[in-house]
């Protein structure tokens, strides 16, 4: 970035501070063979076809089925995450994947909108999981995927497409407890050449939640004496909002090799809350010197929107593909919260006890890609491009309110709007092939010009950067027996700071907490290695994997002081990390009637990093996470699931996240072939929390939030149509991994599971 025009944003930043699922291994040869000419084209990246208890991977990911979990009827996206090994789910929809959080989420190959930012757990908890199909894992992502969206592991979620011909239909409905409740329907219908399907879904949920952080600060005021003083806040939050979600697209077989499609989707949501929060500051004596209570009530809605166009083409060549792409995205949140303060013992510098904020952001990705694919050599080239716009912006406008005249006046502290824009050109190649009867290989590069434009709107400051890198990825493998792969992997990625990373304008968030971006910062390199082997246990399907990722650069949370009781919480790039560990998965059945899904997750991780008094640590985090579902047939018209989440200490900023359990349990009583009553129990022993823990030469905090435990839900599930008599009682049509044959759509259809990144 250009050093003036960063000295200016750094500089304003100073001054406004300083006032359910099944595991998917492949157990065969990875690597396809050419398709003969006359036999239907199919998907080019290695797959197998497995009946519904054979899981499925391929070369560079890991596949994991959620259709197949009981409860994803009346579930959401972040119920469905949850069930998929080495992802942590946190209640308030923040991810994590392997300890680390930074993870890309894409629909369909795709970056959204919706998905990125604040925005993303709200809208993991409001979209169905009924609507998912299946749950990639790309822990070292290859060079067709790009950086525009974090650059760490992605999770990719497959949505369901039906393509066989005729009609097919699910309604769901489902009541919880205190008011909670969802539905949803959706259908297709596939006719020749033309193909639709859609659906419609409404939920009234939320999680009201309790707080406490314990505080205590250094005092700088005794020189010497290593006195801290102490400070605590006690929260209650409560609002259940209500979500409206809408899809549909359309695809077209031109004819035998050429494919049109579109898609629409539109999602909204409610962002209203009420909280009560209890503030108490002491000295360093121990006397308190403030005790109050600042109630909120917050309105808001959220607004996202997406559309898509698709073109496939099939060449004459056996597996020759040509696909082009543009996907267009757009999320809004608005929201107004209005403050009161009731003073028992007032501070020293005590605020206005009545204030407001008003606050408006929003993103729009346009995402235009195109790739090419054909055999070459023996073996298999694709090339790509792509052509991304991120536009992010953040408006935020505090006054404090006179509280007899009720006159309003402007908080230029805590008032900002700032604005990023980021365009990504991208062009990546890559070539696969069998090097001999037991080794494969497929090698790529990705290379991106990334131009960032930065406009402080507030402070009137201007800066842009502009920058190429290269990104290599390689993976192989290695067929031991027909049951049995080794498998490895290396990839290259960088993360670019975020538009709320780079802010430099304080945003207020509580009256201990306010948050700033960092306009220093530099982009997280990060290296990935991965071996891992595959092979039947016992007659299960069994993984163990191997990983190390080392990053430089690592962009970390980074708190200091900026008053008595108000602690800055901003972006820096820190020393480095890395992390290590193994990871294994068990899955298959037990007996005929039950099944076993299993995970774990050893990890060791270590950062390095600088306090606010320039003391460097070095801080270090061993953990063992994992995941059990059991499935049990009780008779053929029942389904039992209990499934047991494990999640160990993991670092985060200058602290560490404390370990967390939950036990969930599901059950499926099959009414009719298409009818069917499910209950969900979600953290049956209301054990989940977030727990936060730091400390340091100047700072001690122990932050615990605990939101509401156990949860029920009951509903029914009613499926017509074609793909009953195709699957089990109780199941969808079973599909698993990238669909081969040519229905309507073509290969994956406007974004269908054959979408490819670009």
């Amino acid at each position: 970035m250009h050093t003036n025009l960063f000295h200016c944003l750094a500089g304003a930043s100073l001054l406004v501070a300083g006032s359910a699922v099944q595991a998917q291994t492949v157990t065969s040869d990875a690597i396809v063979k050419p398709v003969p000419a006359k036999a239907p084209a199919i998907d080019a990246s290695p797959s197998v076809s497995v009946t519904a208890e054979r899981p499925t991977g391929r070369i560079d990911r890991q596949v994991y089925d959620v259709k197949s979990d009981v409860g994803s009827s009346n579930g959401t996206a972040a119920d469905a995450l949850s069930n998929v090994p080495s992802v942590a789910m946190s209640a308030d929809g923040s991810v994590s994947l392997r300890g680390s959080s930074n993870v890309q989420i894409l629909i369909d190959g795709k970056p959204s909108a919706m998905l990125q930012g604040d925005a993303r757990g709200a809208t993991l908890n409001a979209m169905a999981a009924d609507d998912i199909e299946s749950v990639e894992v790309i822990n070292n992502p290859g060079a067709q995927f790009g950086n525009e969206a974090g650059g760490g592991p992605i999770l990719n979620l497959v949505m369901r497409r039906n393509r066989k011909p005729g009609g097919f239909a699910s309604v769901n409905a489902n009541a919880g407890i205190a008011g909670r409740y969802n539905g949803g329907v959706s259908g297709s219908y596939n006719d020749g050449p033309w193909g639709y399907q859609g659906g419609v879904y409404v939920r009234h949920d939320g999680r009201n939640s309790v707080g406490e952080v314990s505080r205590e600060r250094l005092d700088r005021l005794v020189p010497g004496m290593g006195a801290f003083a102490p400070s605590s806040q006690h929260s209650t939050s409560n609002g259940l909002n209500d979500s409206l979600g809408l899809h549909g697209s359309v695809n077209y077989n031109l004819n035998t090799q050429d494919t049109l499609a579109a898609s629409v989707s539109y999602n909204g949501r409610g962002n209203d809350q009420r909280s009560l929060d209890r503030y108490i500051n002491g000295d360093s004596t121990g006397s308190r010197i403030g005790d109050y209570v600042r109630s909120t009530v917050r309105n808001g809605d959220s607004r996202n929107y997406s559309w898509g166009a698709r073109y496939d083409h099939k060449g004459e060549l056996p597996g020759e593909t040509l696909k082009i792409d543009l996907r267009v995205s757009s999320s809004a949140n608005e929201s107004d919260s209005d403050y009161v303060n009731t003073y028992t013992l007032a501070p020293v510098h005590a605020f206005d006890s009545r204030a407001r904020q008003h606050s408006d952001t929003g993103n729009r990705i346009v995402d235009f890609s195109g790739d090419y694919e054909r055999p070459l050599a023996g073996g298999t080239a694709k090339l790509g491009y792509k052509v991304a716009d991120n536009q992010s912006s953040f408006d935020t406008l505090y006054t404090n309110i006179n509280p007899t005249s009720l006159v309003e006046t402007l908080n230029p502290m805590r008032s900002n709007r700032f604005e990023l824009d980021e365009r990504t050109v991208a062009l990546y190649g890559s070539y696969q092939m069998r090097l001999s009867e037991r080794w494969g290989a497929l090698a790529g590069l990705r290379a991106e010009y990334t131009d960032l434009h930065v406009r402080q709107i507030t402070g009137g400051i201007e800066a842009s950067n502009n920058y190429v890198n290269y990104i290599p990825s390689l993976f192989a493998t290695y067929k031991v027996s027909d049951e049995s792969n080794v498998r490895f992997s290396y990839a290259h990625r960088l993360r670019r700071p975020s538009a709320g990373d780079l802010n430099p304008y304080v945003v207020y968030r509580d009256e201990f907490n306010v948050s700033t971006g960092n306009p220093k910062l530099k982009p997280t390199q990060t290296d990935a290695f991965e071996i891992g082997y595959e092979t039947k246990l016992l007659g299960l399907e069994s993984s163990l994997r191997a990983y190390h990722r080392r990053d430089t650069d690592a962009i970390v949370d980074y708190r200091y002081f900026i008053s008595d009781n108000v602690l800055l919480t901003t972006r820096e790039n820190g020393e480095g990390s890395h992390s290590s560990g193994l990871e294994f998965s068990v899955s298959g059945k037990l007996t005929p009637a039950l099944t076993l899904n299993t995970s774990g997750n050893l990890a060791r991780s270590e950062q390095t990093s600088s306090d606010d008094l320039g003391n460097r640590s070095t801080r270090t985090a061993n953990a063992l996470s994992g995941r059990a579902r059991l499935n049990y047939q009780i008779n053929p018209a029942n389904q039992l699931q209990l499934a047991l989440q494990m999640q160990g200490k993991t670092l985060s900023g200058q602290g560490y996240r404390s370990p967390n359990n939950t036990l969930n349990l599901s059950l499926r009583h099959t009414v009719t072939p298409q009818l069917s009553l499910v209950m969900n129990v979600t953290d049956v022993f209301s054990s989940n929390k977030m727990e936060t823990i730091i400390n340091s030469a100047s700072l001690r905090e122990t932050s615990t939030r605990r939101f509401d435990g156990r949860m029920l839900y009951v509903g029914l599930s009613y499926r017509l149509g074609g793909a009953t008599s195709a699957a089990k009682e109780g199941e969808r049509e079973p599909r698993f991994g990238p669909p081969g044959g040519r229905g309507p759509g073509g290969a994956g259809g406007a974004g269908g599971p054959g979408a490819e990144p670009g």
